[in-house]
């Protein structure tokens, strides 16, 4: 079982002579992020009264989810340059399994959810090669499942505040308080209680951890707490957080094998460009004599 503790994200990298993973396998493990979800549409039927009782089905376009595929053409139309490839193959199967998140028919956005997700966005996209980049990324993924990135930022950064402010027992007595975070938590708890539409989600465990980080609430009862107090399964947590830890650990040492390869890389071409560079030199220098001389 997982505790928080050994989660860490400071603790998420290993030594060289244990990084076997190829780049291409980073997400070959099928308990990554996978998720089966069925949609319900159900058709609605307009009968007619006249002499011909003629019958009018058709589909409710209120239910009907739109297909992965446009889902990913969104994100691909708004974001328009190249991705490197050990970026780009997460993001590809994430959109698709938050797509189905997204879709469900018990789903219902909630800030824990978002700062599940720019938590593990920024994990995953640490080290891009540009801040700038990895914004307007961000921005285009979001928008491409009609949601908005501005709203998820902001909510992200509301829960991190308030939780540096918490302790252990703070953090888990949120019912007997009042304010704008600890009400965010108490519509939670409702909704997972029964009392309305609730959609756990693996993003939705990376949160919970956060909270739990950032309030340096890193004792595996404290996780126990927050779950019984939310009405959230601490075993599904705890499965999810190991999935989430793998994942980043398989990412580390991808980013650190791509690294070595363009420090090989760079190397190479460098070796191949001192010969380049001692035969502009001799050149330099005939020219410069073969000049003086005359």
């Amino acid at each position: 079982m997982a505790t928080v503790a050994s989660l860490s994200f400071s603790t998420l990298t290993q030594s060289s002579s244990e990084r076997k993973t190829p780049i291409p396998s980073l997400l070959s493990d099928s308990s990554t992020f996978k998720l089966r979800t069925n949609f319900y549409f159900h058709p609605i039927t307009f009968r007619s009264y006249s002499p011909s009782r003629f019958i009018v089905r058709c589909m409710s376009t209120l239910t009907e989810p739109p297909p992965v595929a446009e889902t990913k053409l969104k994100f691909l139309n708004a974001y328009k340059r190249p991705i490197p490839s050990i970026y780009n193959t997460v993001l590809q199967e994430l959109i698709v399994q938050q797509h189905l998140m997204r879709y469900k028919k018990t789903y219902r956005y909630d800030a824990v959810f978002a700062l599940g997700f720019v938590t593990v966005y920024d994990q995953l996209m640490e080290g891009y090669p540009s801040d700038e980049d990895r914004e307007a990324i961000f921005q285009a993924y979001v928008n491409a499942l009609n949601e908005d990135p501005q709203q998820y930022r902001a909510d992200a950064q509301k829960l991190e505040a308030w939780a540096r402010a918490q302790d252990a027992n703070s953090l888990v007595d949120f019912g007997s308080k009042t304010g704008e975070c600890e009400d965010i938590l108490k519509d939670i708890a409702e909704r997972a209680g029964g009392s309305g539409s609730f959609s756990y989600s693996r993003f939705f465990a990376v949160g919970l951890f956060r909270l739990l980080e950032l309030a340096n609430a890193t004792e595996p009862t404290i996780l126990e707490k927050l779950c019984t107090a939310l009405n959230i399964n601490k075993k599904s947590v705890d499965r999810d957080l190991d999935v989430y830890r793998n994942l980043l650990s398989k990412l580390v040492q991808a980013k650190e094998l791509l690294k070595e390869y363009v420090e090989r890389e760079k190397k190479k071409r460098e070796e191949r460009s001192e010969p380049q560079k001692a035969n502009e030199a001799v050149k330099n220098f005939l020219a410069e004599n073969l000049y003086a001389s005359k």
